[in-house]
């Protein structure tokens, strides 16, 4: 092989917690309507079906350590939701894994939010197509820095929550997960090989809305800080 015919993309990371360098991102894994109530809001009845999964390029993933992380307004969306969630960070792969052995491939815990541009997912469920449209674009998976695992213990319940402007949107509790992130890394695992360097976003309650430019968001889950997020206008060529 003589080399690249293109520049090598850039490594994704993520910081980690008290300076203890970054955490380079190999893949985004999210799980679906993991909240009673979040998946009551969005019509579907939560205990009909067992965990489902879809994914987010990891070039989406953007942070940023020392204020709120800037997300442009995307464009061909009118209805641009906010998704606070738990995420959990792989450092030890495996395929098949146990329940029971899963909180053992854990290396840490940060707050992320699932940007989405609402109408554009609402559409493509309604004929039955693949909604990754409304999931997936630029910079649409802000996380915050990675808290080692060492320093949190298991993550099994304390306050979600996110504010728009300062003003209340989401609030529960770790313990309100239908499925356990013990038990979403065994379901995971039963369909991908995980691998360090792996984020799973594991859900969202309920309190969903929509954002405009100029918005904070700040997120908080009970022993990892808080994570803020400043829509800005859309990026230059693009529109709304």
């Amino acid at each position: 092989m003589t080399g690249f015919v293109l520049p090598a993309p850039a490594v994704t990371s993520v910081p980690v917690a008290g300076g203890r360098g970054a955490f380079p991102v190999r893949r985004v894994y999210c799980v679906g309507r993991n909240y009673a109530d979040h998946a009551l809001e969005m019509g579907v009845d939560p205990r009909a079906e067992p965990p489902f999964f879809f994914c987010k390029p990891t070039d989406t993933v953007v942070s940023n350590p020392t204020g709120a992380v800037p997300v442009p307004y995307p464009p061909q969306t009118q209805n641009l939701h906010h998704e606070v969630e738990l995420v959990v960070a792989i450092g030890k792969g495996g395929a098949n894994i146990a329940v029971e052995d899963a909180a053992s491939h854990i290396c840490g815990h940060a707050i992320g939010i699932d940007m989405t541009r609402r109408d554009l997912q609402l559409a493509m469920r309604k004929s039955g197509k693949s909604w990754e449209i409304g999931k997936t674009f630029e910079r649409c998976a802000p996380v915050g820095p990675i808290v080692p695992l060492d320093q949190t213990g298991e993550l099994t319940q304390g306050a979600i929550a996110l504010t728009v402007n300062g003003a209340p949107r989401q609030a529960s509790d770790l313990s309100k997960l239908i499925w356990s992130t013990r038990e979403i890394i065994a379901a995971l695992s039963r369909y991908f090989t995980l691998a360090p360097g792996d984020l799973i976003f594991t859900g969202t309650p309920e309190g969903v809305g929509a954002v405009v430019e100029g918005d904070l968001l700040e997120a908080s889950v009970a022993g990892l800080g808080t994570l803020q997020v400043r829509i800005t206008p859309p990026s230059e060529g693009t529109q709304p």
